[in-house]
């Protein structure tokens, strides 16, 4: 099925974005095709003396290839040429009277021009190159029989032939060049998004590592000095104890190699304890030193590490965004706890007014949204939900939920 969809040819400028550009061609076609044709059979069989049957197959097959033209032009170029070029030779056997255009009279040459348009927009340079060389030769050729007393009009169709090859052409491969442009920018904003998405995952998994290792070696060094802690434990106790201590060590070990696939040479700085809820307000004090005026709504309640450590990343990048794309503008913070103890969630609230006055210029040119899909992938590994968009007053709101329980996580 695709084969066969690939060898169908399409018509000229089918692919064209606006709608009324797509049906051009086939309007052009047919007006040329409408007019030349009774035009073509009357100046040849009245002005030129030529016999009516002969002058219909002549007009014929000169004009109503141009509809052919549309879909398929080289071939149409070649009916027509042929055409051409037996007309010149037919005018040959009639009295030809003083000044008129010959080989190739002037609805002829119209033609030809319109042919030679569709030619430059479907094909490629060599091909142009072959039609015009191929319409020089023959005008060179049927030079040398021009009767004596006529018009030559030979070196009008092969100037003109040329100067139309070379424009449509230069638009075709001008409309190519774009289209491949658009094509690549659309390829490389999805894999920008993509890369994105990955660095921002392998940058979630070293951070949860941070936390997760923590508890799992204070499990480590608990249970390896139980039997010195507490007096009195019994043999299989101890022995308990120690497989715990053997299993939480191996278990750190595990994801410490796997951990190795995600690590660059850059992270070697990230070995410091993960932020949480009680940096938030540091954070915020360095955004008010910027020049963003904020004002702040803690929270102290006790959440995972995991938890305090996304909350801490979504307020951290909606207030680079406020920096980057609104300065100055006020902006509100808030972070708290609300639901059951069985349902409770932590809500994360980042909310700015539109700026005082439009930056002269943007820190960031072309902003492309990838700090959102942080966001959203951090709060999709937590189970939660993100709110993220601009405000009628021209402000912008991110709204996260995290779930602090298991059983909502799950």
């Amino acid at each position: 099925m695709t084969s066969v969809e690939e060898e169908r040819p399409r018509a000229l400028l089918a692919g064209a974005s606006r709608r009324w550009v797509r049906p051009l061609p086939w309007g052009v076609a047919f007006v040329l095709c409408v007019a030349l044709l009774p035009t073509t059979i009357q100046v040849l069989s009245v002005d030129y003396g030529l016999h009516g049957g002969i002058a219909s197959g002549l007009a014929i097959a000169q004009s109503a290839p141009l509809l052919l033209a549309v879909v398929r032009p080289l071939q149409a170029w070649y009916v027509i040429f042929v055409a051409d070029v037996a007309g010149a030779l037919a005018l040959l056997t009639v009295d030809l009277g003083e000044r008129q255009v010959w080989p190739f009279p002037p609805m002829e040459i119209v033609g030809y021009i319109g042919l030679c348009l569709a030619l430059g927009l479907r094909e490629r340079r060599r091909t142009l190159l072959l039609v015009w060389l191929a319409t020089a030769a023959a005008n060179v050729g049927l030079g040398f029989a021009a009767p004596d007393d006529t018009t030559a009009g030979s070196a009008l169709l092969t100037i003109l032939s040329g100067v139309t090859l070379v424009l449509a052409g230069a638009l075709r491969e001008r409309y190519e060049v774009q289209r491949r442009l658009a094509e690549q920018e659309t390829i490389s904003e999805a894999e920008r998004g993509r890369r994105t998405l990955l660095e921002e995952r392998a940058r979630i998994a070293r951070e949860l590592h941070d936390v997760v290792a923590h508890h799992m070696s204070v499990i480590t060094v608990q249970a390896d000095t139980a039997a010195y802690r507490i007096d009195g434990l019994p043999p299989d106790v101890q022995e308990e104890f120690t497989s715990i201590a053997a299993t939480a060590r191996e278990s750190l070990g595990e994801m410490r190699r796997l951990l190795g696939v995600l690590r660059n040479e850059e992270a070697h700085g990230e070995l410091a304890p993960q932020p949480g809820l009680t940096r938030i307000g540091q954070m915020v004090e360095a955004t008010v030193r910027a020049g963003v005026p904020v004002e702040f709504t803690p929270c102290d309640a006790d959440v995972p590490e995991a938890v305090g450590l996304s909350a801490y990343r979504i307020v951290q990048e909606a207030l680079a965004n406020v920096v980057r794309h609104a300065p100055g503008a006020p902006t509100r913070v808030s972070v708290s706890v609300s639901g059951s103890q069985d349902g409770a969630r932590l809500t994360v609230l980042v909310v700015n007014g539109p700026p005082p006055e439009p930056p002269a210029a943007p820190l960031e040119e072309g902003g492309t949204g990838h700090g959102l899909v942080g966001m959203r992938e951090r709060v999709r590994i937590a189970g939660g939900t993100l709110d993220a968009g601009p405000l009628p007053d021209g402000g912008f709101r991110v709204a996260a939920r995290l779930p602090l329980t298991e059983k909502d996580i799950t």
